[in-house]
């Protein structure tokens, strides 16, 4: 009986892929990532397992800037502790000295003027702006688009010259006060800032005629990264991440602090949760600051000067002027440099919206003028740890524009 030709070549074409498998070198190449500046930013290593160019496996190992800034702020007092948490996360530093304030407030029962308030939104919402452009700018340089990077790093000097003009620093701020601000707004600034949100706007405009719709910018980033509604809520992934697989959670709509609920604002929300939702997020924020940060220069305007520290010596630092005048205050600064402000004996959290989602403070007070405990809840830690579902089975070259929508920044991550 003569054998079945289909049967035949079945067994030729298993042989033949057996001889390929044999004869061809197919292990998976191991590769090692950084820790390189740009690229993985600073102190962060991949470990990759490649199969060609496919990515099988990923390993993040974060590194360490050797800070502790957690027990750096356990060996001094509370106000001692505020330069630090400017160096969580350097792109938006404000909004670090605010939740840390706030978390210290908190324990002290503690409200602050209305004017203080407002002041607060202003510049953390400039702060915003100034982390999303960084975001979005550094994002295409490393996707070897140089023009709307320089779009959008001459947008976030524009906003770094606000920062400078309100703080009297660029970066590390240092505006924040535990019962305030450092001081009230410069007499120019109004006018100013509205004419740098033009720019800005403008600058805003540039950038997303030459990347929004541009053809290889979207090929790059539709369909990577992807990260689904039930992972990120699974990981507690927040911020524009969260946002952009259709979580609508922002801390400032969810539980409004300070006065996010008197100001008219939207958030947007994506679909499919990959790197190209992550960007279109980014940029709708940074209007929706941009409108933010109006309404807040209209409402400054229209309360008219007034207190922007709560009046209590034991507090708030009494500002120099009544230091060099009035002996009694002399006293009282006197002794709150050298022992510190006393804060009750109590613990608290209190999260708030940062440029990358939910930034908590977990404070542990025994009644000195040093904290007891505390704890950072960074996001830029937590949103990190879904990086291996993210890029499995993606290109390698998908690896760089995945990690720079995720923005860890190092500061947070050091434990």
């Amino acid at each position: 009986m003569a054998a079945d030709p289909r049967s035949l070549t079945a067994r030729v074409r298993e042989t033949s892929e057996d001889d390929f498998e044999r004869d061809l070198h197919t292990e998976h190449q191991i590769l090692n990532m950084g820790p390189s500046h740009p690229a993985t930013h600073g102190t962060v290593k991949f470990h990759i397992e490649l199969d060609g160019e496919t990515v099988v496996d990923l390993d993040v190992q974060v590194g360490y800037l050797h800070r502790g800034f957690e027990k750096e702020c356990e060996s001094g007092t509370w106000y001692q502790a505020i330069p630090y948490t400017d160096r969580l996360n350097y792109n938006s530093a404000v909004l670090a000295n605010v939740g840390f304030c706030l978390a210290v407030e908190k324990l002290l029962e503690l409200d602050t003027p209305e004017r203080c308030q407002w002041l607060r939104v202003l510049s953390g919402e400039l702060s915003r702006l100034a982390d999303h452009l960084t975001r979005c700018g550094a994002a295409c340089l490393e996707l070897q688009a140089m023009t709307p990077f320089l779009y959008g790093i001459e947008a976030r000097e524009l906003t770094w010259d606000l920062l400078e003009m309100l703080c009297g620093a660029r970066v590390t701020s240092n505006y924040i006060r535990i019962g305030g601000v450092k001081h009230d707004l410069p007499r120019s600034f109004s006018d100013k800032c509205r004419d740098s949100i033009v720019k800005i706007r403008e600058l805003l405009k540039d950038f997303d005629d030459v990347v929004t719709s541009n053809r290889i910018f979207v090929d790059r980033l539709v369909g990577t990264g992807v990260l689904s509604k039930e992972d990120c809520i699974r990981y507690s992934v927040t911020g524009p991440l969260a946002r952009a697989a259709g979580i609508p959670l922002d801390v400032r709509k969810q539980e409004p602090y300070l006065t996010y609920a008197e100001i008219d604002f939207d958030v947007p929300i994506g679909e499919t949760g990959d790197n190209y939702d992550r960007y279109l997020v980014c940029v709708e924020e940074m209007h929706q600051s941009l409108r933010i940060v109006e309404q807040c220069l209209d409402k400054l305007d229209a309360l008219g000067p007034g207190p922007v520290n709560v009046f209590d010596p034991r507090v708030r630092w009494p500002a120099k002027g009544r230091v060099f005048n009035h002996m009694e205050e002399l006293i009282q600064q006197f002794k709150s440099v050298t022992e510190g402000p006393r804060v009750p004996a109590g613990e608290a959290y209190l999260p708030i919206e940062s440029a990358n989602g939910e930034l908590g403070f977990y404070l542990v007070s025994d009644g000195s003028a040093v904290p007891y405990k505390v704890r950072c809840r960074p996001p830029s830690l937590i949103n990190l740890q879904p990086l291996r579902l993210m890029v499995q089975g993606g290109l390698l070259g998908d690896i760089i524009p995945t990690f720079d929508f995720v923005n860890m920044i190092g500061g947070e991550c050091d434990r």
